[in-house]
């Protein structure tokens, strides 16, 4: 959440699994090869998908398949021979070090040939700023793709497990409304960054949903859907940064939450900016929040537990 964008990781816990995206090199020599990093996480299983029902040979990379972000002597394998790559970053787009981590990694992408970068990056986060303007100062053919928070926030990990647990999510969102977007739209966005050519060259890209949503909203719709009494409290960011800490998060990740928390919802972002999903996707509409809310409370996401 944070960068809302995380893929490997979201606030205090980690993502689900690829589903049917393959974890090996499903490299094919006659069709263009996209690295998608985070290949487990939220956007990056999705990016995986969508690339392979666009045509493109999709190189997963995640720890699962020997690429680590934390380990630059593994950057190499991945990217050799690829045309293009998706960049998350595991732990946030604006979290220490993921500036110098991103810049490293397309310098070394720009020498082995992979021209073509998409960073996955979050609207109205300023500590984001510098990691974007490493990717811009880096030479590739790049593409911002700013995304609101995810409606599988809600889904996978922590706030999940907090709602069929306990039937209460604790969270410092106030009040703020928010245009939760769907992950499949921001796959799909990445997809045609990543194959448009120029067309998105150069360009940072807002990705929002169609309708704004405080998180008390969407708790509600959600309690509606599973005829469960779900509710939703709000509490301060300083507060939640003190139970993260409590939970064993470190001090210093907590830290840079509570800064996050602090400025993401202060309501800069509460207006619906959802012209880009409509227009990259050929006069789309964005997927709604119901409808996604819809489709996990028939799978059983939110059973008590």
């Amino acid at each position: 959440m944070t960068q809302r964008t995380a893929d490997a990781k979201n606030t205090t816990g980690t993502t689900g699994t690829t589903g049917t995206t393959k974890t090996g090199d499903t490299t094919d020599a006659g069709n263009p090869t996209v690295v998608v990093t985070g290949a487990r996480g939220r956007t990056g299983s999705r990016v995986a998908r969508a690339a392979e029902a666009a045509g493109l040979a999709v190189r997963a990379a995640s720890r699962a398949t020997g690429f680590d972000w934390e380990d630059r002597t593994t950057w190499a394998d991945t990217l050799r021979g690829a045309d293009a790559a998706y960049l998350v970053h595991p732990s946030d787009v604006g979290a220490p070090g993921t500036a110098e981590a991103v810049g490293a990694l397309a310098e070394q992408a720009l020498g082995l040939g992979v021209r073509r970068l998409v960073l996955l990056s979050a609207r109205g986060e300023d500590q984001a700023l510098p990691t974007e303007e490493a990717l811009r100062a880096s030479g590739a053919d790049w593409t911002v793709v700013r995304a609101a928070w995810f409606a599988q926030n809600f889904s996978e990990g922590p706030l999940v497990e907090e709602l069929r647990r306990t039937g209460e999510l604790v969270f410092p969102a106030g009040e703020v409304p928010e245009p939760f977007v769907d992950a499949r739209d921001i796959a799909e966005v990445v997809v045609a960054a990543l194959t448009g050519g120029e067309r998105y060259t150069g360009r940072s890209l807002t990705v929002t949903g169609p309708r704004l949503l405080t998180f008390g909203e969407a708790v509600a719709e959600i309690a509606r859907a599973t005829g469960r009494g779900l509710t939703y409290r709000a509490v301060s960011a300083r507060d939640y940064g003190e139970a993260l800490t409590g939970f064993g998060v470190a001090p210093e990740e907590a830290g840079f939450l509570t800064e996050v928390f602090g400025t993401l919802l202060d309501g800069r972002n509460a207006q619906v900016e959802d012209e880009v999903v409509r227009q990259v996707l050929g006069g789309r509409e964005p997927r709604d929040f119901s409808d996604f809310v819809r489709e996990e409370a028939a799978a059983g996401t939110w059973r008590a537990v």
